[in-house]
């Protein structure tokens, strides 16, 4: 028997000023169904999820909740009505504790009293989702970017809502983590709960999913079943490209062919990581993979002058280097740039113009304010979408905030690129832009050392891949070795045979 809608949007149409943003937009959302909704940056999907959490008002159209036309006046109005909203760019307050932002914003509480009743519920919470260590009283701003997402979602699922809206709200677990959080969201659906998911990794709609809905270009595109379509027609449904387009072919080459630009030989840090020895070469994508916090950020963290304390050796160019701090890694004679994996906290200030922000690389560089205009020519080639350099970066998309972030430092030239989960809840669209423009610079000479919490990224983009295990590689595969088998046992400590069969 099929449930009836509780979510309904009857001929939505919502302009801003003369841009159009959804179009007579004919959508419904059933009681105890995970709806998954798709489509590039700019089809709609952010103005229809405001438009349900209260945040907008549709310009023409009726929004219906059980069937009864309604008119939000505002988020907490739509919070009263049981719909929940767990975004990909955090909404907790890094000052406060765990237990304070779990609290904020909860039904009981207020700027003057909070609700303590939740303690239990969300401590049981991160235990089912193996994230037990997280307490209560620690400071949001000390927890790893996966620990601070796992406790955003916690805080929407405490609220016992009636709508929840996922949106890429997994985009920073590894996959372990995911299926745990899966599990906690089946079993809201199992309860009567409607879940709205939005996410741009086609292995988790494909595993979580009821039913999916396509938009494109402010349209609703179509709505099936899970299963009804592949991969390609869902593809090509959202933005007319196969998937064979997403990853740029790879240019053969031999695994021990390029010089070795960085080397790490015993790389350690107490509790961080330990005794890490790899290589990356010129012109190669080498893949950093494995569980979340095995110490994969963190090892990143330190290359770029992060982190105190690391023992071992760093080698540039077959040469000993010691790297105190971020100037001295960018400076021309090591030349590495790092791509963090929170463009939002650390990529970025969200206050400050695009133009300034295309500048921050050139404080103590030698190049001075050049890096900011030599950012141009990366704007154009990652066809950045904006309203003027002097508008606040906070103005743009996920996506363009990234491709942001990508400009100011390659415009520094860097031998070696180092980067956190650079697409991370990205569209297909711009994925495809950076996945081009990656192989194009490994092409070109760069070393890239990619952490990555996508499989696929792993396996159809990457030369090589280590994944990482309690501090340490666990594997080193290259060729036909990565596949995902190949990786998940390595990420689980366990042996990985010789040879990948078919």
């Amino acid at each position: 028997m099929i449930s009836p809608p509780i979510l309904q949007m009857d001929r939505i149409t919502m302009r801003f000023g003369a841009t159009t943003a959804l179009s007579n937009v004919d959508f419904a959302c059933r009681r105890s169904e995970i709806h998954a909704v798709l489509g590039e940056n700019g089809a709609g999907k952010s103005t229809l999820m405001k438009l349900i959490a209260g945040v907008l008002r549709p310009s023409e159209g009726r929004l219906l909740i059980d069937g009864a036309p309604v008119a939000f006046g505002s988020p907490a109005a739509a919070v009263a009505r049981g719909i929940v909203c767990v975004f990909q760019e955090l909404s907790l307050v890094p000052d406060l504790t765990v237990r304070a932002n779990l609290q904020l914003g909860a039904p009981g509480s207020t700027l003057w009293r909070l609700d303590r009743s939740i303690r239990a519920p969300a401590t049981e919470l991160l235990e089912r989702i193996g994230r037990g260590h997280i307490r209560m009283g620690t400071r949001v701003g000390d927890l790893t970017f996966a620990d601070r997402q796992i406790v955003e979602i916690v805080k929407g699922l405490i609220r016992r809502p009636r709508v929840l809206i996922l949106d890429e709200a997994t985009s920073g677990l590894n996959s372990a983590v995911v299926a745990k959080v899966f599990d906690l969201v089946r079993a809201e659906r199992d309860r009567g709960v409607s879940v709205l998911f939005i996410s741009h990794r086609f292995h988790e709609i494909e595993a979580l999913a009821d039913r999916i809905t396509v938009f494109r270009n402010g349209r609703h595109v179509d709505t099936f079943e899970n299963g009804a379509c592949n991969y390609a027609e869902i593809i090509d449904k959202m933005i007319g490209r196969e998937i064979d387009d997403l990853f740029p072919p790879r240019t053969p080459k031999s695994p021990t062919e390029g010089e070795v630009v960085l080397s790490l030989r015993g790389l350690s840090a107490e509790g961080m990581f330990d005794d890490v020895s790899l290589s990356l070469r010129k012109g190669q994508i080498a893949g950093l993979g494995g569980l979340d916090g095995q110490g994969q950020s963190l090892l990143l963290r330190a290359l770029f002058g992060l982190i105190r304390g690391v023992g071992g050796q760093v080698l540039i160019d077959g040469a000993p280097t010691k790297i105190a701090n971020p100037k001295t890694a960018k400076h021309p004679a090591i030349a590495l740039a790092y791509i963090p994996q929170d463009r939002k906290i650390e990529g970025l200030i969200q206050d400050q113009s695009i133009a300034e922000n295309l500048e921050l690389p050139a404080i103590g560089h030698p190049a001075g304010r050049m890096p900011g205009r030599a950012a141009a020519p990366w704007i154009e080639r990652l066809s950045l979408k904006h309203a003027g350099l002097d508008r606040p970066v906070a103005s743009l998309s996920g996506g363009n905030q990234q491709k942001v972030v990508l400009s100011k430092w390659l415009a520094l030239k860097p031998r070696c690129l180092l980067l956190a989960d650079p697409t991370r809840g990205i569209d297909v669209k711009t994925k495809t832009q950076i996945y081009t423009m990656l192989r194009e610079l490994a092409d070109s000479g760069t070393a890239i050392l990619l952490l990555t919490t996508d499989y696929e990224e792993l396996i159809h983009l990457c030369d090589t891949a280590h994944i990482m295990y309690g501090g340490r590689v666990a594997a080193q595969l290259s060729g036909d070795r990565i596949t995902a088998p190949n990786i998940i046992a390595a990420s689980m400590n366990l042996d990985v045979p010789e040879r990948s069969h078919a």
